[in-house]
């Protein structure tokens, strides 16, 4: 549906200024075994029917949703490089790769002679478990992060308060939109230390959403943070963190108020079992 959505809203632009990105991995049409995961079968058919549904011909960035334990990574690696031979795809991208495997595809990327270019992992100031393995080795291998999640699905505006009521038509009160997301932030421990962002974020001149949208781009690993948003002025405000820099004192100011709320494990970056 997004893509054929994004696919009508681009109908006539010129494909040369534009950058698409789409994804392979989850479950699509009568959910077969050949409508999921990563093997070359799911992977061929879901890029020609990405292109359909977007109307164009070829993808610039094509991810990896989640890494696939029931597919020789082999197997995937090779099928997305006969994609960028065929001029379908330009750029190949993971997302949610435990460390290790991102340098098991990079090592393959370069043997096949393909760009392996990203990482799109969840990466917030209370969910960093990026930090200790995903980011050195993918410095070490020429990746980048395209993260979500930089404002924790909406915890880190301020607008959940600790020992108050869920907001009427937030995230945390919609079944299929999320909720189940954002059940881990929401205890009052969490939600005490985040109200103490406030301060810092005045102090900076930000907002709450533009001071955790800046936090995640501080970290020079980081090319782009994924800012979801349910009205347009939301994104308008929250582009207004790109170029931001917070100085030394500011980012050790949060790392204080936030303490040990912080979620910091490596092992939480995990893909399912099919």
């Amino acid at each position: 549906m997004a893509e054929s959505v994004l696919g009508r809203g681009l109908a006539g632009q010129r494909r040369e200024s534009l950058e698409i990105f789409t994804k392979v991995f989850w479950p699509t049409g009568p959910k077969g075994p050949n409508d999921k995961g990563l093997g070359r079968k799911h992977i061929m058919e879901s890029a020609h029917a990405s292109l359909k549904r977007l109307g164009t011909d070829y993808i610039d960035l094509y991810q990896a949703h989640r890494f696939d334990h029931t597919v020789p990574l082999e197997e995937t690696m090779t099928a997305f490089a006969d994609l960028v031979r065929q001029g379908k795809v330009l750029y190949i991208g993971v997302s949610e790769w435990s460390a290790e495997q991102i340098a098991r595809g990079a090592a393959l990327a370069r043997e096949l002679k393909i760009p392996f270019i990203s990482n799109q992992p969840q990466y917030n100031m209370l969910w960093r478990v990026i930090e200790e393995q995903v980011v050195p080795t993918c410095e070490r291998e020429g990746l980048s992060q395209i993260v979500w999640s930089p404002i924790a699905q909406g915890v880190l505006t301020g607008k959940y308060k600790p020992g108050q009521p869920l907001p009427a038509g937030s995230r945390a009160t919609d079944e299929k939109g999320g909720a189940q997301m954002v059940q881990r932030y929401l205890r009052d421990e969490v939600l005490t230390r985040v109200q103490k962002l406030q301060p810092l974020a005045e102090q900076a001149g930000l907002t709450m959403a533009q001071l955790a949208v800046a936090w995640v781009l501080q970290n020079d690993n980081v090319a782009s943070a994924i800012i979801g948003a349910s009205r347009p002025e939301q994104v308008q405000e929250n582009v207004k963190a790109s170029g931001v820099k917070l100085d030394d004192d500011l980012m050790r100011a949060i790392d204080e108020v936030l303490g040990d709320v912080v979620e910091r494990d490596p092992g939480l970056t995990k893909s399912p079992v099919l």
